[in-house]
């Protein structure tokens, strides 16, 4: 099946256009902590996630395709990967990978092999 992994899921509930900085983000294992910004472009939306002392307080980039559903109501984002699989992705530096090509490249060929679990 072709995907697009920086493309929300027709089955995620996402609504285009919708805030969700501060929702808390679900992995499949537990809380990994709260979405900082969000984008929607065509080929590149993705959360990046403020995982506050989970993980030293670092931000992590999570394509969108991984999403699995949004919950306005509980104001929640479950993602399909455990927290070892998201503290393990490509580190992201906010100052240097956000607009790079190359990372959401090799961030993609990490996660896109495990998609739609």
């Amino acid at each position: 099946m072709a995907y697009d992994i920086w493309g929300y899921r027709a089955t995620s509930k996402y609504a285009p256009g919708a805030d969700l900085v501060g929702y808390r983000v679900e992995a499949v294992d537990g809380s990994i902590g709260k979405v900082a910004a969000a984008t929607e472009e065509v080929g590149s939306a993705h959360l990046i996630v403020d995982t506050g002392p989970w993980i030293f307080g670092k931000h992590v980039m999570l394509p969108a395709g991984v999403v699995q559903e949004v919950d306005p109501a509980e104001q929640r984002v479950y993602v399909d990967r455990t927290k070892e699989e998201i503290k393990s992705a490509p580190r992201y530096d906010a100052g240097f990978h956000h607009e790079d090509v190359g990372y959401r490249e090799k961030l993609g060929h990490y996660y896109g092999p495990f998609y739609l679990r």
